[in-house]
C-alpha cells in the first residue's frame, strides 16, 4: 500500500479496531489515562504515516499534552497499548524512547541557565557520553553549531537562555529536540506567542524537516499556521477522538467548529 493509499484509510479509522502495530511510525491503541476519577484520555486510538506531519487539534483539556506524554513515557497509559516502529513500547520511559528515535519539545521550557545557546544545544546530542563540558563542546560544536543555525539561533550561540526573546526559547527547544537526532519529533504549540513571519519561519523548517524524512506530530492553538502546515489532523475533546481527516475536512467538520469554537472556525 502507497503512503498516500495509507493515509486515505486512517483518515477513516476512529476504532480501536481500525488501529494495528503496522498502520506507521506511530500506532495508538484504545490509549486511556486516568487521574484518580477523572478520565483524560478515552479509548484513544490513532496512527502516524512516516513522514507525515500530522496535527493534533483540541480545545483547552482536551488530552493533547496527556496523550503526548503517555506516548512518550512521562505518564503510563491506565490501559491501551503504544506502537513505535512496529514494537511494542507502552510506558517505556522517555529516555529510552529518545533512543529510539521519539522526542518531543516542550510548552514549559527548561534549559540550562548557566549554559549557552550553544552548549545547551550540544548537552542534547550526549546520549550517555561521559565527557567534561569543554571536551562535549570539542566533539559536538560543529554539529550543535549545524542545528543552531537550522533553527535560526546562529546569532545567538553564546547568549544564555535568560538572554533570548520568547521566540529564540521556543527555537532552543526545537534545536536541544533536534540534537537527539530523533525520527518522530512531537511538537507542542511551536507557534505560541511568535508573530505572523516568525510562525511562517518555524513551518518553513518544520516542512524541510518533514520533507528530509522526519515524521512530526505537531499542537497547536495557532489555528490558521496549523492547517496550512499539516497533512492531516486528529481532533480529541473530552479525551475521545472526534474527527480525523485533511485540513479542509476538519475545518468545515459542524463537529469540530462546534468544540473547538463554538460554531467557527477560521
Amino acid at each position: 500500500m502507497s503512503a498516500d493509499a495509507a493515509t486515505d484509510e486512517l483518515a477513516t479509522a476512529t476504532t480501536a479496531e481500525d488501529v494495528r502495530p503496522d498502520d506507521g511510525i506511530l500506532a495508538v491503541e484504545s490509549l486511556r489515562k486516568e487521574f484518580g476519577g477523572l478520565v483524560a484520555v478515552d479509548d484513544l486510538s490513532f496512527a502516524v504515516q512516516e513522514q507525515e506531519i500530522l496535527g493534533f487539534i483540541g480545545p483547552n483539556g482536551a488530552g493533547k499534552s496527556t496523550t503526548f506524554n503517555c506516548v512518550t513515557g512521562t505518564y503510563p497509559p491506565t490501559a491501551g497499548t503504544v506502537w513505535y516502529k512496529g514494537e511494542q513500547v507502552t510506558g517505556t520511559p522517555p529516555h529510552k524512547m529518545v533512543k529510539r528515535g521519539m522526542a518531543r519539545t516542550f510548552q514549559s521550557f527548561a534549559p540550562l541557565e548557566d549554559r549557552t545557546v550553544l552548549k545547551n544545544v550540544a548537552l542534547s546530542m550526549m546520549n550517555d557520553t561521559l565527557v567534561t563540558v569543554e571536551g562535549l563542546l570539542g566533539e559536538f560544536h560543529d554539529e550543535a553549531r549545524a542545528i543552531c543555525e537550522r533553527v535560526g539561533l546562529d546569532d545567538r550561540l553564546y547568549q544564555t537562555p535568560a538572554e533570548l526573546p520568547h521566540a529564540g526559547m521556543l527555537r532552543l527547544e526545537l534545536g536541544r529536540a533536534l540534537g537527539t537526532d530523533p525520527d518522530l519529533l512531537l511538537v507542542d504549540e511551536p507557534f505560541a506567542g511568535l508573530s505572523g513571519p516568525e510562525v511562517e519561519s518555524v513551518s518553513d523548517l518544520l516542512l524541510d524537516l518533514r520533507d528530509e524524512g522526519m515524521t512530526l506530530v505537531v499542537v497547536d492553538h495557532n489555528m490558521r499556521g496549523l492547517l496550512q502546515l499539516i497533512d492531516r489532523a486528529i481532533v480529541i475533546n473530552f479525551g475521545s477522538l472526534l474527527a480525523n481527516g485533511s485540513p479542509d475536512e476538519i475545518k468545515n467538520n459542524p463537529d469540530v467548529q462546534e468544540a473547538y469554537l463554538g460554531g467557527g472556525l477560521e
